[in-house]
């Protein structure tokens, strides 16, 4: 019989002191919560943590850590370095890829790491891993791939994909869309080349692949690059039908609902929503049925359709209160309360009922973790317009001036849009001073 090759965490053990595991793992979801991740922890997995058996967190769970434990890394929590870990991102500088800028970060340093994003850290790893350095990337479909695709290469693609979700989350996606397509292009020039040693190295890199088109398709679609949106989305579809991925074919068909409906093409919406509902079914994550929910939801109040979409709203709050699983997608990570009760706003909003939909924002707004600096931009400027439409115009100011303040750090054309029809709405009303105050600084932007 072989004997396990894990050493036991010591230095994580010793962080748990006299708690049970059980209570340690409480304490790990609640910290989750105070920064917006879902994390299903449990005993079992603080037990595999303290054996040894998971030598570096995913994502989700590093964030929650290094939450808990500030000024500590993953190594001084008894975690082996990242590049370290066959699988994880290999040869990825640990300190660059958990970089993760905090609200004080200047203009200057975040242009800096727009600027590193494709130079360094996990991006700039999958770019070189793919072979995808300066006019190279025009080529990408006639670059020579690596004789032999292993899980080197398909750990570059999905640490790509956690990077532009990390960036976006804190930035917005205007100065990142062009950027992150050059991954993209070396990613499914490894898929072409079909040189995958296993088939779980095949299945993977077909998953990180299609997650990655994805997450192109939203930098697309939050810069109102519609049509390209649709094309990635479309295209991660295709690769989830061909390797007959549900998790991957839900988040695609999750997406296209919401792009559908952002478009005005809301039967299209409604049937996305539908599809993808059909597609999760059996992945046991009532998280991503709720989220499905209330993309249906959206279709029906684009329709008019008051009825179905307080039926599918009462869904998708069914199914969110059944709380987070171990089956909850990895992408999933920003649906909590906030975005849910954003997505209800945005429903009532489609209806006309502004003052319905004002309140939502507002809960949303205010439910919101400071660290998703792009979600509460884009939840105060839903609210400021919601105001707005009520008949609010000096609350509907000061929600627009809070997003003013974002900017700085925030670069999303569908949020600075939503601010345009915010000034336009109080133009009326500007000899308030409250308001007057939020056009001139609107038009100084």
């Amino acid at each position: 019989m072989a004997l396990s090759r894990a050493v036991p965490n010591l230095p994580f053990r010793r962080r748990r002191g006299q708690r049970s595991p059980g209570e340690f793992a409480a304490a790990v979801r609640r910290a989750a919560r105070e920064i917006g991740e879902h994390v299903a922890c449990d005993a079992r997995y603080i037990g595999r943590v303290e054996a040894g058996e998971i030598r570096c967190p995913n994502y989700a769970y590093e964030r929650v850590f290094l939450h808990m434990f500030p000024g500590l890394t993953l190594t001084d929590l008894g975690f082996t370095a990242r590049e370290h870990v066959r699988g994880r991102a290999a040869r990825v500088s640990v300190e660059q890829s958990a970089h993760d800028p905090g609200p004080s970060e200047t203009s200057e340093e975040s242009d800096v790491l727009r600027r590193a994003f494709m130079t360094s850290g996990s991006v700039g790893m999958a770019a070189a891993t793919l072979g995808l350095g300066g006019t190279a990337a025009a080529a990408a479909p006639s670059i020579p791939a690596p004789r032999r695709i292993g899980d080197t290469e398909v750990a570059a693609v999905e640490a790509a994909v956690r990077r532009i979700r990390l960036l976006d989350d804190r930035h917005g996606a205007d100065g990142l869309y062009r950027q992150a397509a050059v991954p993209l292009r070396g990613a499914y020039a490894l898929l072409d080349a079909g040189t995958a040693t296993r088939q779980s190295t095949t299945d993977r890199l077909h998953s990180g692949a299609g997650e990655l088109s994805i997450s192109v398709g939203w930098l697309a679609h939050d810069s109102g690059r519609l049509d390209d949106a649709r094309s990635h989305y479309a295209e991660a579809l295709a690769t989830a039908r061909v390797a007959g991925d549900p998790a991957l074919e839900a988040h695609a068909f999750c997406n296209t609902s919401f792009l559908a409906r952002d478009s005005g093409r809301y039967r299209e919406a409604l049937r996305a929503a539908q599809a993808g509902r059909g597609a999760a079914k059996h992945l046991s994550s009532a998280r991503l049925l709720s989220l499905l929910a209330l993309r249906e939801a959206g279709g029906w109040a684009g329709l008019g359709d008051r009825t179905n979409c307080e039926l599918a709203l009462s869904e998708a709050h069914t199914l969110f209160d059944r709380g987070p699983s171990d089956a909850d997608p990895e992408w999933m990570s920003f649906f909590g309360e906030p975005e849910l009760e954003a997505l209800e706003a945005q429903c009532h909003a489609a209806l006309g009922d502004w003052p319905r939909a004002a309140r939502h924002a507002y809960r949303a707004s205010v439910l919101q973790n400071p660290h998703f600096t792009r979600n509460l931009a884009l939840y105060r400027a839903e609210l400021a317009t919601d105001l707005a439409r009520a008949g609010r115009p000096d609350e509907a100011a000061a929600a627009g001036r809070q997003v003013l303040d974002l900017l700085g750090e925030v670069q999303s054309s569908r949020i600075q849009g939503m601010l345009a029809v915010t000034a336009r709405l109080l133009l009326p009303r500007r000899r308030s001073p409250e308001v007057a105050a939020f056009l001139e600084r609107h038009a100084a932007v």
